[in-house]
């Protein structure tokens, strides 16, 4: 199992004002150690402990560690609707050489400037976790938060790939996932590029979006349409 690259150490950072928000440290404290150690490996008394409140106060706001979890991912659920609404542009948008290139942008293009940014990186690398390493805690939160938005990815390559079917658009959702996933975790490109690449580097984005838009087109559109390749935005 890879190990999941820890953007800071210290304790998680604090809220801003006179004083600080108990119940956002909390948050904040739990966003934290689950990317770092994963769900099953925290208790509610570490989160206490990192976000500095007494334990009883974790229970008070949140209720159970699974209600706590699930508050994480209702806190960022912004993410998601900036997804949607750069795919419903992305939709909108001329069926031109770059119209899937428009689409996967759609899907990496949040995701990778949340990861990019301080406030949003802990958050990143635990959708990361928990969506590679599956677990019984996760399921809820596909559910809920991530399942909407993969059928409307997944509808929208098929309307872009005419004569794909369903199952072939779901595998090519699938692969991408997995792109992007081990994108986000990976540390070890560093060392293969012999220290050409950064992790995580933002300038690697269009890189991937190209990966992706070429390969989804390659399963998907007819052999035709590949002997001009897609462009990406």
């Amino acid at each position: 199992m890879p190990t999941l690259t820890r953007p800071r150490t210290g304790r998680v950072r604090s809220v801003p004002g006179e004083r600080p928000d108990r119940r956002a440290a909390i948050l904040l404290a739990a966003e934290k150690l689950f990317a770092e150690h994963g769900y099953h490996a925290v208790s509610i008394r570490q989160i206490a402990q990192e976000a500095g409140v007494p334990l009883a106060l974790v229970g008070y706001y949140f209720g159970q560690k699974h209600e706590l979890f699930h508050a994480i991912f209702a806190h960022w659920r912004g993410t998601i609707s900036e997804r949607l609404a750069l795919l419903a542009q992305a939709e909108a948008s001329p069926r031109d050489a770059h119209y899937l290139g428009r689409i996967v942008n759609a899907f990496l293009q949040p995701v990778l400037q949340l990861r990019a940014s301080s406030e949003g990186e802990y958050y990143a690398l635990l959708v990361a976790r928990e969506l590679l390493y599956r677990t019984p805690a996760t399921e809820q939160v596909l559910a809920d938060f991530f399942d909407p938005m993969a059928h409307a990815f997944i509808a929208a390559l098929q309307a872009a790939c005419p004569g794909s079917t369903r199952a072939q658009t779901a595998w090519a959702y699938q692969f991408t996932m997995g792109a992007l996933l081990h994108h986000l975790i990976d540390h070890r490109v560093e060392r293969l590029s012999l220290g050409a690449n950064t992790p995580h580097d933002a300038q690697a984005a269009p890189l991937l979006t190209a990966f992706i838009t070429a390969g989804i087109g390659a399963l998907l559109l007819p052999a035709a349409a590949l002997t001009h390749p897609v462009a990406t935005a």
